[in-house]
């Protein structure tokens, strides 16, 4: 068999030869517009973060509260609106989060992912000192492809760097900047988290580049996580399959649209029509057909069994499921295992994190969403 159709048939029975696993979905809160992300507060709450441009925070008994106040103008439509949102891992004390958004341009049209942080207020009612960290250039008339993903890096020590990851798609319509340096659509970039740009980054000082660059060539990455061994993981969509999981490198070309495992929403070849090319990294793992993957998270504690430590969840928002896949070792490795969770919901997975009571909770896109924890039976 050719290798890439070995490949293309290797993910798809990853997909279809996933077992249900015996969880059960328990309903914190529903009525939530398109929820996008989901953090934990320190006092029990949840803080909830709406597509359609609202933040709330949701009380551990599911009262939804009112949106908070101080948000900055946000261009919601399409894909665009409010997306993630994190806590600072120093929260406790400074009470900190970043968020990200689609930023609609000043003047003039167009609009592009940005990422801010802000101050929870003591009353939670509002945000205080919100600053815009970093805009993505150049803004364009679109409403797809936002990227959007937060992770918070740590050294090799575990102890937070003070560094900031954000995942940015390539906004659709301008795919081919995803190959060149000039521009921020279809990269990772990794800042200082005063926005500043960190002296290690491997485009910083290379002319024509953008220094806020960690790595290129990605299309639309709606998910990623820091491992307990301080590794980041992302996915991002395929067009007609080849979602990928990749582990970016400093300076890594990841391909696209020179290659890909899908293909264009046409049946025609991207790029090349090949699934490798040197000077691009290949996945980590591929899904054909397309899964539409949002949201990550590594399951690091024994709620579940011990089985589960170690292994990581995605959400799946096409076909209604989230994915529990088995690596090879603890956080670490090729994808061995996929099973399907939460198939008999029906409801598109947006997010899913692991709290700090040890629970796995996701929330659902739909103007009906819910926030909702997977109790073990």
């Amino acid at each position: 068999m050719p290798k890439r159709l070995f490949s293309l048939w290797a993910g798809l029975a990853l997909v279809l030869g996933g077992q249900a696993q015996a969880v059960t979905p328990t309903v914190i809160a529903k009525g939530l517009d398109h929820p996008w992300a989901v953090a934990f507060l320190p006092d029990g709450n949840f803080l909830v973060a709406e597509r359609a441009g609202a933040l709330r925070i949701v009380a551990g008994n599911g009262k939804v509260g009112a949106p908070l106040s101080g948000l900055p103008a946000i261009a919601v439509g399409g894909q665009g609106g409010l997306l993630d949102v994190v806590l600072d891992s120093d929260f406790a004390n400074n009470r900190v989060l970043y968020f990200c958004f689609s930023e609609p341009a000043r003047p003039g049209s167009g609009n592009s992912t940005a990422l801010a942080s802000a101050r929870l207020s003591r009353d939670q009612a509002q945000l205080e000192a919100v600053r815009v960290l970093f805009s993505q250039r150049p803004k364009v008339s679109s409403e797809l492809h936002f990227g959007c993903r937060i992770v918070e890096s740590r050294n090799a020590d575990g102890q937070p760097d003070g560094k900031l990851f954000l995942t940015l798609g390539e906004r659709y319509s301008r795919r081919d900047d995803a190959q060149r340096l000039d521009n921020h659509h279809g990269k990772i970039i990794r800042l200082n988290k005063d926005g500043s740009v960190p002296a290690d980054n491997p485009f910083l000082g290379r002319p024509g580049a953008l220094p806020e660059i960690w790595s290129y060539g990605h299309r639309n990455p709606q998910g990623a996580a820091l491992s307990p061994l301080g590794v980041l993981w992302m996915h991002e969509h395929g067009p007609r399959g080849g979602d990928e999981i990749n582990l970016p490198q400093a300076g890594g070309n990841y391909g696209w649209p020179l290659v890909s495992f899908g293909r264009n929403y046409d049946f025609t070849a991207v790029g090349t029509g090949q699934s490798a090319m040197a000077g691009t990294l290949p996945p980590l793992h591929q899904w054909t057909p397309s899964i539409a993957p949002s949201g990550m998270a590594f399951v690091t504690s024994e709620r579940y069994g011990k089985d589960w430590v170690g292994n990581l969840l995605v959400g799946s928002l096409k076909f209604k499921y989230l994915a529990r896949l088995v690596l090879e070792r603890p956080y670490a490795g090729k994808v061995v295992k996929e099973t399907r969770l939460l198939e008999s919901l029906g409801e598109r997975i947006r997010d899913v994190r692991q709290g700090p009571d040890g629970f796995i909770y996701v929330v659902t896109d739909s103007h009906d969403g819910r926030l909702i924890r997977l109790t073990p039976d």
